[in-house]
């Protein structure tokens, strides 16, 4: 299982306004903390769990003002140029309930 502490990550279908996450992990605990683009700031903070997977809750404060919560489940896999994809299926919960999936590529 690839180790993703100070592995930074960004979706790239934004380009570079995309934010850039900065994840932590300390054994199976993981957490990140992330800005750029139209997110003023972001956390998650989950767990690896035994399959490799991640699992996470997360908030948003967007530069409209609007703050966004909601989970992700996500399925890291390494490249053959070593670097991580994130392949991430969410859901966000309340004003701004919506559900989709992403990737996340090292940087």
């Amino acid at each position: 299982m690839t180790d993703l502490d100070g592995k930074r990550f960004r979706n790239p279908a934004y380009g570079d306004r995309a934010p850039v996450a900065l994840y932590r992990q300390d054994g199976d605990l993981l957490w990140a903390d992330f800005e750029g683009g139209d997110v003023r700031k972001g956390a998650l903070s989950g767990r690896r769990l035994p399959d490799g997977s991640l699992e996470f809750g997360y908030t948003m404060v967007m530069t409209s003002g609007d703050v966004i919560t909601g989970r992700c489940n996500s399925v890291p896999e390494t490249g053959d140029d070593g670097r991580v994809t994130l392949h991430e299926t969410w859901e966000r919960y309340g004003p701004h309930a919506a559900t989709g999936v992403s990737e996340l590529r090292e940087v």
